[in-house]
């Protein structure tokens, strides 16, 4: 047995791709995702993106927000419908308290196990994860509760920003729980720097940024401690290089296209795997 790594484009990437005038059709994104050598896609669910995955083999990593319970059942069955195992959760908002966290977290499992779907709390700006003081206090309390460890959706650019780490911190003061890191199977290596949730990967000249350089060490160290616990195990990681569009407040009008670099993250990531 050996462990998977599964690339997983996400949709807001190909936002406006190649213009806003111009948009690609769901179609279009799909062939390019599969071109580009992705393995799935994430995004909210739907009959076309359910149609077009199955056609082209793409695995479809479900994608939700919501802090209303009373929606939960409504979302996941069209998780469920539509094609959906892993799902990312964008939770609740950032008052939310933890016990109130702890509970949407739980409702949750408890409707998504029947369904056979695992979601994944996302560590996201906005929501009761935002910082990870929020995040720990929510998984401690869902241990302390169930005996179990909390499936976390790691995005670590926003814990990076929230405490402004210069990128040499990066390792030691982003992975203070590998116990999580290794329980969990959804990542986005959207790169950052202590400042900006997501930096330039190339510069427009064909050649890697040096903030991309100064970043790829922590991506390494990232992979290494999720291997260090799952490398006797056919467990699968989701690698998503989720690189935002200017107009989701992520890029600068001055950053290269984010489809083409999330390509290129692809690529990295892929090495440093292989690597490993």
């Amino acid at each position: 047995m050996k462990p998977q790594l599964r690339h997983i484009a996400n949709l807001w990437t190909l936002m406006n791709h190649p213009a806003p005038s111009t948009e690609w059709t769901l179609s279009e994104k799909l062939d390019a995702i599969q071109a580009a050598g992705f393995d799935g896609v994430c995004w909210a669910p739907s009959a076309e993106l359910h149609t077009g995955c199955h056609q082209r083999g793409l695995i479809f990593v479900g994608g939700m927000a919501s802090g209303d319970a009373s929606a939960f059942p409504i979302l996941l069955h069209d998780l469920h419908r539509w094609g959906a195992h892993h799902v990312n959760v964008q939770l609740a908002a950032d008052d939310t308290l933890t016990p109130e966290a702890l509970d949407l977290t739980l409702a949750l499992d408890t409707l998504a196990e029947p369904l056979g779907l695992l979601p994944a709390i996302e560590s996201h700006r906005g929501t009761c994860t935002e910082t990870p003081e929020k995040t720990y206090a929510l998984a401690d309390a869902y241990q302390q509760k169930t005996g179990r460890l909390l499936r976390i959706s790691w995005d670590f650019s926003h814990f990076a920003v929230v405490k402004h780490l210069a990128t040499s911190h990066f390792a030691a003061r982003l992975m203070l729980r590998p116990e999580l890191i290794q329980h969990a199977q959804q990542f986005h290596f959207r790169p950052f720097n202590g400042h900006h949730v997501q930096i330039p990967i190339t510069d427009g000249r064909g050649s890697l940024t040096q903030e991309f350089h100064d970043w790829l060490p922590f991506a390494q160290a990232l992979l290494e401690c999720w291997l260090s616990g799952n490398s006797s195990t056919d467990r699968e990681i989701f690698i998503c290089p989720e690189l935002g569009p200017v107009e989701g407040g992520y890029a600068l009008s001055t950053f290269p296209n984010p489809w083409e670099d999330a390509r290129i993250v692809r690529l990295e990531v892929e090495e440093l795997w292989s690597r490993l």
